[in-house]
């Protein structure tokens, strides 16, 4: 078969970390309350970038340390931060990062949830670094409760910083939607940074009938559910809010080596090749999509020759069948945009009428050729009720 079998994830690795990162600073993701920053601030925590050490780096207060690290405590208690997630949702699992807190990094942390009707009126500003949370702060944030919030993670060993040991995993089983956490550093310490691994949640009953919405954005509850390749940068990128910052905020697949020596086109310029590379997706919400943006901002010398969109309906039992599958048992694919030739570095929009007709649908794949990357995909349409909705859309919004 043409086709490159999925990369298999690395040993160890769980199966959360392809869903989306609801904390991160790029999706709106903040600390808003920290008991103490004297080495680094906790905003750190939220950082897009992976965590980086630079050896010579000080600052007046000590290391300069990319993450969140707390003074020695010598006063009872242990130090804490409320972090507000950018996208409310569902979620999978942890990512509790120590990258480089080798001798300082916290020994045992917990996370507790809480779902939140108003947006607490709480803020960190400016360079916190030498700073602690101040009597004002410490009362506004007890009227939040937040050591009453349900654990999702009890208290757990951390391991050291070190690259075989950083990344400590947390699969977490919670059904309800989670708006904000408490993150506890036993008693003190640093983490660089916090992956909150999820699948967002909109409440679709306040979105007026007819009004055209993109039904796969990281928002709206679309998720990532499988790949052929992501060597450069993941597919759930493409879901992502605005426009990609560059060529790392997209999804990108490594050049395919079962490429034709010489490469020859069709009538209509796309390229005759053997394989291709593909990205499942569910959507927030079932729909009928009547529009189509791919954008390949950044990718100037290593954009896609062409792409399509399958699309199907599924229940949750065959999208599970798919998931465990790896894609290759699901029959049900109808192409919904035909092949299209791509360019450089450009926002492709597809109206009604470059689609074929289709049903409302749960779930697409875009499939590009032979290999390259895609930074945006919006498919925008009208979200519709169907008996075989996704779980994500049936799932009604819960309170922890």
């Amino acid at each position: 078969m043409a086709e490159r079998n999925t990369h298999h994830k690395a040993a160890g690795e769980p199966n959360f970390l392809q869903f989306n990162d609801l904390a991160c600073e790029a999706v709106g993701g903040a600390v808003i309350f920290a008991t103490d920053e004297w080495f680094a601030p906790a905003a750190n925590l939220l950082k897009r970038e992976p965590p980086q050490f630079i050896a010579s780096a000080f600052t007046e207060f000590g290391k300069w340390m990319d993450g969140w690290e707390t003074r020695r405590k010598r006063i009872p208690g242990h130090d804490w931060c409320i972090i507000q997630l950018g996208v409310p949702g569902l979620i999978y699992g942890f990512d509790v990062d120590t990258s480089f807190f080798t001798g300082n990094h916290s020994p045992y942390a917990s996370i507790q949830a809480g779902c939140l009707d108003d947006t607490p009126g709480l803020t960190l500003e400016g360079d916190r670094t030498g700073m602690a949370a101040s009597d004002s702060q410490l009362a506004a944030v007890a009227k939040l409760g937040s050591e009453t919030w349900p654990e999702l993670v009890c208290i757990s060993q951390l391991n050291p910083g070190y690259s075989d040991s950083c990344h400590n995993y947390f699969e977490v089983n919670c059904n309800s939607r989670v708006t904000h956490l408490r993150l506890n550093m036993y008693p003190d310490g640093g983490i660089a940074r916090l992956r909150v691994y999820g699948i967002g949640q909109r409440d679709w009953s306040t979105v007026p009938l007819n009004q055209e919405v993109d039904l796969v954005a990281l928002t709206n509850g679309g998720v990532c559910l499988g790949y052929s390749d992501a060597h450069f940068g993941h597919p759930r990128n493409m879901i992502g809010l605005g426009r990609a910052v560059n060529m790392a905020d997209g999804w990108e697949t490594a050049r395919r080596l079962d490429r034709p020596k010489k490469l020859q086109a069709d009538q209509k310029g796309i390229l005759q090749v053997p394989g291709w590379e593909w990205a499942v997706l569910r959507l927030g919400h079932s729909g009928v999509i009547s529009r189509i943006e791919v954008d390949t901002n950044h990718f100037k010398g290593n954009f896609p020759d062409s792409c399509r969109i399958e699309v199907c309906c599924l229940t949750p039992e065959e999208e599970a069948q798919g998931v465990k599958s790896r894609w290759n048992a699901v029959g049900k694919w109808r192409v919904l945009l035909p092949p299209q030739k791509l360019h450089p570095h450009h926002i492709h929009v597809y109206s009604q009428a470059d689609l074929n007709s289709s049903p409302p649908v749960t779930h697409v794949r875009l499939i590009i050729s032979p290999d390259g990357g895609v930074s945006r995909l919006r498919l925008w349409g009208q979200p519709m009720t169907i008996p075989t909705a996704s779980a994500n859309q049936k799932r009604a919004l819960s309170k922890l």
